[in-house]
């Protein structure tokens, strides 16, 4: 089925079950990284974000040395294409665009030359680290990220095996400076059980500041508005406020 029609004609989600009404963290803008690859497909992924009651998301591009070197030129041409395509269309949705930044040498070398980074709000950007390595010093990152001027998030804490064995690293990268970020679909167990029981620790010691869709795809949108995910919301976020506020 193309995903042009998985969200048409679908009535709106019954209002008052999700946990946010802005999305912090997504990839919905075209072309650029390995979210939306086209100005359709971020239609109808928007419209998708609407029936959750969101109706206002921060797009957030990877950035990475070796992947996907964006740069606010080329977010700011996606976004435009997105946003015109809007107004266009008469959707009442509002997107801006930041960044994801992977803690990697080309991150800090932008960081050093005092190039202008892309932000949530104020000085606040999001970032993450390598799926694949432990980084050797995350004291040192955070500070180097402070020292500049930003505040930074870190992207889905839960979904780094290697802190897995020992719960602590969570408690210790907020002690640092970082802001704690949970993906929604973590809680649900789409990333598989491990990364789930990890997400509940953080949110339940009060380690995560914030929640966010992490959308990429279509698979991302079934899996959120899912009834099983819905329940697990309402369980897990009921009466927290992790609403990325602009």
């Amino acid at each position: 089925m193309s995903i042009l029609n998985i969200f048409k004609n679908k009535p709106p989600i019954a209002p008052g079950y999700f946990p946010i009404s802005t999305d912090m963290h997504s990839h919905i803008l075209p072309g650029i990284d390995d979210g939306s690859p086209d100005v359709e497909t971020s239609i109808a992924l928007v419209k998708g974000l609407m029936q959750l009651g969101i109706r206002r998301s921060v797009a957030t591009p990877h950035v990475i040395s070796d992947l996907y070197r964006n740069t606010p030129e080329t977010i700011g041409n996606a976004l435009k294409i997105l946003q015109d395509e809007l107004v266009a269309q008469q959707i009442n949705f509002t997107v801006t665009a930041a960044a994801e930044y992977m803690l990697d040498p080309y991150f800090f070398e932008l960081l050093e030359s005092g190039e202008r980074l892309l932000t949530l709000h104020d000085n606040i950007i999001l970032t993450e680290f390598s799926f694949g390595y432990q980084p050797d010093n995350p004291k040192k990152m955070c500070f180097g990220i402070l020292t500049n001027g930003y505040t930074p998030i870190l992207a889905h804490p839960e979904r780094y095996a290697y802190f897995h064995g020992d719960y602590k690293a969570y408690h210790l990268l907020q002690d640092m400076g970082f802001l704690l970020q949970v993906n929604l679909l973590s809680v649900t167990g789409y990333y598989g059980a491990p990364v789930a029981k990890a997400a509940r620790y953080i949110i339940k010691n009060g380690l995560a500041t914030y929640t966010g869709t992490d959308l990429h795809h279509a698979r991302h949108m079934a899996a959120l508005q899912d009834r099983r995910s819905i329940g697990i919301f309402n369980e897990i976020f009921l009466g927290k406020n992790m609403n990325f506020v602009i």
